[in-house]
């Protein structure tokens, strides 16, 4: 079985790349040092609006994050996150907006993380996931779960403190597994979930619950959305996944039954492929790869051994 998985094992998940930047978690509190670095000349900052940023193409090619120096910054003073510092000493910040600023130039266009992700560098990508993240937070938990009151920016947007009772608030994060699950004759089993269009397949996923481990969720999630048993579990990698606030946990499961039972609530198909069998799907257009940034497309080509057909950004 190696000769299917050897050249593809070691292919990046997109939005874990070293990225360069210290997220120096220490100066979030220390004011006079944030104050100190958002007024120095080579900080650089960018707009956050609704999970989306601009960004622009190159003259080489590439495709960047549009940054401008924290003096051209339009204003904010609440929402103006810290989100580190790079090995040339450059700090970075994002600023949450109700828009997006136009540009006169008219190259910079709005993107989601889903579509710049695949295409920023490592360090841009890593901004960016950091600032949906806390964006996505900072909207939707504005008010002290403990009494109620409404909630203010500290630690240069990663906590949020009530003023009445004096609670602190982090930023959330939610476990999710997703996993790969293949049978004994080394078929995958890929599902399609009830909101997904026709031919649009993918590995099983749900959320960890209070008081489970995550190998236990592994296998219960599949057990609960296609009625098959999972025996060994074993964990591949990680990814972050502010959509809206999701770490997901990668794994490879090893099924101990076969036959099929959709849960129809969240999955409304699933089959077992091998690696045949995927291969003529994806040729026909009976099943769409997943998207090249999501984990689950990494999983899927661990064990098909090569490369997933290239699925555009639509």
């Amino acid at each position: 079985m190696t000769t299917w998985t050897d050249h593809t094992a070691d292919r990046p998940i997109s939005l874990t790349a070293p990225s360069g930047i210290d997220r120096a978690a220490h100066h979030r509190l220390d004011e006079a040092w944030l104050a100190a670095a958002w007024s120095h000349p080579s900080t650089r900052c960018f707009v956050v609006s609704g999970g989306q940023v601009l960004i622009d193409e190159t003259p080489d090619g590439r495709t960047e994050l549009v940054m401008t120096p924290s003096f051209e910054a339009p204003l904010t003073e609440a929402h103006r996150y810290f989100l580190g510092i790079d090995e040339d000493g450059v700090a970075y910040f994002a600023l949450q907006k109700d828009s997006l600023p136009g540009r006169m130039d008219q190259s910079a266009r709005p993107a989601g993380l889903r579509e710049a992700g695949l295409l920023l560098s490592p360090r841009d990508a890593a901004l960016m996931v950091h600032a949906v993240g806390l964006e996505n937070w900072q909207r939707t938990h504005r008010f002290c779960s403990r009494c109620g009151e409404r909630t203010v920016i500290a630690a240069a947007g990663h906590i949020r403190r009530c003023t009445a009772c004096g609670a602190e608030h982090y930023p959330r994060t939610d476990p999710a597994v997703i996993m790969a699950v293949t049978d004994q004759d080394d078929r995958i089993l890929l599902g399609r979930q009830v909101h997904w269009p026709e031919g649009r397949f993918s590995t099983l996923a749900g959320f960890v619950e209070p008081g489970e481990s995550i190998e236990q969720s592994v296998r219960r999630e599949v057990h609960e959305e296609v009625g098959i048993s999972v025996g060994e579990v074993q964990y591949i990698a990680s990814q972050p996944w502010p959509f809206p606030s999701s770490l997901m946990l990668g794994f490879f499961a090893r099924a101990t039954s076969t036959e099929i039972s959709v849960d129809g609530d969240e999955i409304h198909e699933a089959r077992w492929f091998s690696r045949d069998d995927l291969t003529a799907a994806f040729e026909s257009g009976e099943v769409l790869p997943p998207y090249g940034i999501s984990i689950a497309a990494r999983l899927i080509e661990r064990w098909y051994g090569r490369p997933l057909p290239t699925r555009s950004f639509v």
